[in-house]
């Protein structure tokens, strides 16, 4: 049994970086919708902001609608990878609290189900980094 696992173990563990380069990428395109979305109507976005008790709306919309563009622009390119994951998660927590939660789990009833996703997601990438396909590998990783 114990050689079964370790081959499981080493073959899976050659796909490490490749499904690091799918999940930014799966990220980076949730994120590509809500980022286009908030910077389309900003006035729309902070008025939102504002029905769900979030501070200062306008400039939080506007940092929130940041946030996810330059997500899904260094998450793509997989530069800076774990620094803009940080961020990330904090966006998808205040979405978990302020909107979603009170509608269950459930993405069907626009629960926290698909924010929590991407909290898990981020927080995957912010403690693991972007993987050999990436400019941090690059600039950063390729000669430690």
């Amino acid at each position: 049994m114990i050689s079964i696992y370790d081959f499981a173990k080493n073959f899976l563990s050659s796909f490490q970086s490749i499904s690091l380069l799918f999940t930014r990428a799966i990220l980076a395109y949730g994120f590509y919708g809500p980022a286009t979305h908030k910077w389309s109507d900003m006035k729309g976005t902070a008025a939102f902001f504002e029905s769900v008790g979030i501070p200062f709306p306008m400039i939080n919309a506007y940092m929130a609608a940041t946030t996810e563009l330059l997500g899904v622009i260094l998450l793509t390119l997989g530069l800076f990878t774990r620094l803009i994951s940080i961020p990330l998660m904090v966006v998808m927590v205040v979405a978990i609290f302020t909107v979603h939660i009170s509608n269950g789990f459930s993405s069907a009833n626009h629960g926290f189900e698909i924010p929590l996703y991407y909290f898990i997601f981020a927080f995957s990438l912010a403690s693991f980094g972007g993987g050999k396909f990436s400019l941090d590998h690059l600039f950063f990783e390729k000669n430690k």
